[in-house]
């Protein structure tokens, strides 16, 4: 089986990324399973029903996210309408909507995809090590496991790959908007990479438009944060596991830059 992982999609431009990309690496990688984080889908922050609609339709399968989820409060409509493609992270306390894993049937192949987020430097909300090692546990029939890490900290992501050594297929990390060259496999089959990066603007402060941002660290005052619009890109892992035994086979970065695969975009971002 063949799994895209997209990394965190930040607003307009990260959509307008996928609607040029995503078909055309679907069908050079021979792609059967695209999962990808929504936290930042509208506006760089949390999701909108229309916005997760027009992802879905260019060729989403399933989407996780994280902390910024919360932010906008359309995700009570997004987790209603779609509790079959969305993932909340699964260790926010008893009571929060949505689910923190979801299983998919692929050519007659289960996978279960689970959302966790860290708490260092972060929220700090339910332990993540305590919730995924229960939720394994209750799905231990299911050969191919595939878990979104959404922290902060590379420590804790390595600390949560050995805890996780030969229990899941493959350990993503996500938050930081930042793709790290790490990926590997260990001998159990388990693949990892610290953080698979962001999908949108790379001219930019992790997606939004730089001077905000500066003014930002500068001051300390708060400034209105925009999503930016130049220099678009693309951040994911292709993943290969055995449907068998559940385990890797390969591992490997795809990225693309538009402007130098000769993409056209020129409208701005909201």
């Amino acid at each position: 089986m063949r799994i895209l992982f997209i990394g965190d999609i930040v607003g307009k431009s990260g959509r307008r990324v996928l609607k040029e990309t995503l078909q055309k690496i679907i069908d050079e990688e021979r792609i059967n399973f695209v999962i990808a984080n929504v936290e930042n889908l509208s506006g760089g922050f949390g999701v909108t029903l229309n916005k997760f609609e027009e992802i879905l339709n260019y060729g989403v399968d399933a989407a996780t996210s994280g902390n910024h989820i919360w932010d906008n409060k359309e995700y009570e409509k997004v987790f209603e309408k779609y509790p079959d493609k969305i993932i909340r992270p699964l260790n926010y306390p008893s009571g929060v909507p949505g689910k923190g894993s979801l299983i998919f049937e692929i050519n007659g192949n289960k996978i279960i995809v689970i959302n966790i987020q860290g708490r260092t430097f972060m929220e700090p909300i339910d332990c993540p090590f305590k919730a995924i090692d229960d939720e394994i546990k209750k799905y231990n029939d299911i050969i191919i496991k595939i878990v979104d890490f959404h922290a902060e900290a590379t420590s804790e992501k390595r600390a949560m790959l050995h805890f996780l050594s030969g229990r899941v297929s493959a350990l993503i990390g996500t938050h930081t908007h930042v793709q790290t060259a790490d990926e590997d496999i260990l001998e159990t089959g388990t693949s990892y990479i610290t953080d698979v990066g962001m999908t949108g603007s790379f001219d930019s402060v992790i997606g939004m438009e730089k001077n905000a941002v500066i003014s930002h660290f500068l001051t300390k005052l708060p400034f209105r944060f925009k999503v930016a619009n130049d220099d678009l890109r693309f951040n994911s892992v292709v993943l290969e596991i055995n449907e068998k035994d559940g385990k890797t086979l390969d591992i490997k970065r795809k990225n693309l830059n538009l402007k130098k695969e000769g993409v056209t975009y020129g409208q701005k971002a909201n």
